[in-house]
């Protein structure tokens, strides 16, 4: 199934609902799935909103699971069209914490990145997310790690 038919036959809040209502009827979490495929819950759930591509044994460790239809266990592993969000900013009160602390931050950390490692980006290809809770008097804090090669510009 390429992606264009995933986008048409399965439109992307389908094909996510899908998966998520699988993950829920079994009664389990990203962290669950993480230990039964050797994958991060962060990866998996990108995987849920179409975001990576999952490969065939990836799909097979799935399968024991989850029960998801094949047609969706074939469109993960289809090539993704990666970051095809709408161009809104988003309604989602997390989600929008996100986009806040990037109009916020995101100028001075790309000058901080740019000062220790010079002309160039973090990549986004050769990268790790972790999502940790560390307990606070004051309240739980959301701990998030992103870690990503750096990758200088180059000149030609």
């Amino acid at each position: 199934m390429s992606q264009r038919l995933l986008n048409s036959f399965f439109a992307a809040e389908t094909f996510t609902a899908t998966l998520m209502a699988a993950k829920k009827a079994k009664g389990i979490s990203f962290a669950d799935l993480e230990s039964a495929m050797g994958l991060d819950e962060v990866w998996i759930a990108s995987l849920f909103y179409g975001q990576p591509t999952a490969s065939k044994e990836e799909v097979k460790s799935w399968l024991n699971c989850s029960p998801l239809i094949l047609a969706i266990t074939a469109a993960l592993q289809e090539f993704p069209t990666k970051g095809s969000f709408n161009l809104v900013i988003p309604t989602d009160p997390l989600i929008y914490h996100f986009y806040e602390i990037m109009q916020v931050y995101g100028m001075p950390l790309k000058d901080v990145i740019q000062e220790h490692f010079g002309d160039g980006i973090m990549s986004a290809i050769d990268f790790t997310l972790d999502v940790d809770k560390m307990e606070d008097l004051k309240g739980d804090r959301v701990k998030i790690t992103m870690c990503g090669k750096f990758l200088p510009y180059k000149k030609w």
